[in-house]
């Protein structure tokens, strides 16, 4: 088991498309082969509450840009108090499939709100919880896109809000990532998710594995 100052809470950040979800589940299941406890949740859900909130924010019509900050603002708040903070008194690793960085990235760089606004919600809904390490699925908002549109394709009402949005949108929360990257080196590490599902799990993992001290 990680111990220390070793990092227990790694979220996975990225836009639409980079494959989060497949490298946080992937990064779970080999956490569990190494006999790590682990944790693994996603953004929004995880709660009754998150899971309502995620129904709305997925699916909904149109969403005021605030409002939609304070829906995920809300779920996050319940998943941290309910499910993170008890997992990490145990000592357990909690891997997030998105967290808060995501606010940042798709509330201030693509909706337009206040950097420094959209922070101090995260903080008043984390009561200043924030990962020791975060790994961001790093590809081009346009191929990003494109993996979308091939998984939904055939899908009854695959349409969704935030893959909907136009190629713009995508652009600017693609760099707001690599800004956010760019401002904290130490908590960060970027991967080219462009490359096959199988080189990016093998990256994440060396990556964790080396934080965690765990043998490779």
């Amino acid at each position: 088991m990680p111990h220390g100052n070793m990092p227990h809470f790694i979220s996975i950040e990225g836009s639409d498309g980079a494959g989060k979800t497949t490298q946080a589940t992937r990064l779970v299941e080999r956490l569990k082969a190494a006999g790590v406890a682990v944790l693994y949740i996603r953004e929004p859900g995880g709660t009754p509450v998150g899971e309502d909130l995620r129904r709305v924010l997925k699916s909904g019509g149109d969403i005021n840009p605030r409002a939609e900050l304070l829906m995920f603002e809300a779920a996050r708040s319940e998943i941290v108090e309910k499910i993170i903070r008890p997992a990490l008194s145990r000592g357990d690793v909690v891997v997030a499939d998105r967290f808060s960085d995501s606010s940042v990235a798709y509330q201030s760089y693509g909706r337009g709100l206040a950097v420094a606004e959209v922070r101090d919600m995260n903080r008043f809904a984390t009561g200043g919880l924030v990962p020791d390490l975060t790994i961001l699925l790093d590809m081009p908002a346009h191929d990003a896109l494109g993996r979308t549109a091939d998984r939904d394709k055939g899908t009854a009402g695959a349409q969704r809000r935030f893959e909907s949005e136009p190629d713009e949108f995508h652009r600017r929360v693609a760099d707001g990532y690599r800004k956010l990257a760019e401002a904290e080196p130490k908590r960060w590490r970027v991967l080219d998710a462009s490359l096959a599902a199988d080189q990016v799990a093998a990256a994440v993992w060396a990556v964790v594995a080396q934080r965690l001290a765990l043998r490779q």
